[in-house]
């Protein structure tokens, strides 16, 4: 069976809720027809954007059951199935599959994170691999798990033939770079930072999935169209126009301000799950201009 290629823009998608803190979904396939409309390779749900760890067991299938129902055959549907031990990701990796993911996104567990060691790593993904009915995709996302994954646990792991690729956010372009140089041609590397989309890609990156592609998916859809046409000097300068925007968001405000964004934009962002709060007024404010300095959002 071959393997799923991932590659390109994904939004890694955020989870409505309503007034009372329920999942919305009717707000939640709104949302996706919208960006499903502009070329995008597919969408994750129910990763780190999604607030899922936010979200129970039977939200999260919900939410994938309503994305496979709207995300084309030739798009991919990504599952954030990530838990804290080797048993819970197998299973809502089954569940995910069962639902109608093709492929599952696992972040490294975290809580005992002092002993994730090379050996504690290898054999939770290898294990996860091995039981996982649908492929994995690496996910190292250390600023909130307090766990790096080296290149060379990468590049070992990139042997599973069930483990097809990696989503890197830690912002480390070398990093992308030393994993994309020394994995096969069909392991996917992608970027989870949108400040660093342009340089991930020109040194083996072969796309990103990023919280700013909810609010920019147009965008960085064009960096990558760019940079495959060799238009280097353009992507250059709308990923530079674009930083501010994503340092907001990423390094400052989270899903809250990736909500408040989609609201100015003409999406359903709502509000975010305690004990995450909403952004401020003033942040809101801020918010605002970096939209309309990247020229995302046209105030009257």
């Amino acid at each position: 069976m071959s393997k799923p290629i991932v590659r390109g823009i994904f939004v890694p998608v955020v989870t409505p809720f309503d007034v009372h803190g329920e999942v919305a979904l009717e707000h939640f396939q709104a949302n996706a027809k919208k960006w499903l409309r502009l070329g995008l390779s597919g969408l994750v749900v129910t990763g780190s954007t999604g607030e899922a760890v936010s979200l129970d067991i039977d939200e999260r299938t919900r939410l994938w059951e309503a994305a496979r129902a709207l995300i084309p055959t030739d798009r991919l549907l990504i599952a954030g199935t990530g838990a804290e031990s080797t048993r819970a990701t197998i299973a809502l990796t089954k569940r995910a599959a069962e639902a109608g993911a093709d492929l599952a996104l696992i972040g490294t567990p975290s809580y005992f994170h002092p002993f994730m060691t090379v050996e504690a790593l290898t054999a939770h993904y290898r294990a996860v691999a091995d039981a996982a009915p649908i492929p994995v995709v690496l996910y190292n996302i250390p600023r909130f798990t307090r766990v790096e994954m080296s290149a060379a646990v990468v590049v070992e792991l990139s042997r599973h033939p069930n483990i097809i690729g990696i989503k890197d956010s830690s912002g480390n372009v070398g990093l992308v770079g030393q994993i994309a140089a020394r994995t096969a041609d069909d392991f996917a590397t992608v970027t989870g930072s949108g400040a660093t989309l342009f340089p991930a890609l020109m040194v083996g990156a072969v796309g990103g999935i990023l919280a700013a592609a909810n609010i920019a998916p147009a965008q960085y859809i064009e960096i990558v169209r760019l940079c495959e046409a060799g238009e280097y000097a353009a992507a250059r300068a709308l990923q530079a126009r674009l930083i501010p925007v994503s340092n907001l968001i990423a390094a400052r405000m989270g899903p809250a301000g990736v909500k408040a964004g989609l609201d100015m934009l003409g999406y359903y962002g709502g509000p975010v799950r305690p004990p995450l709060l909403p952004v401020s007024d003033s942040d809101r404010a801020v918010l605002r201009a970096t939209l309309a300095e990247a020229e995302l959002i046209h105030d009257a």
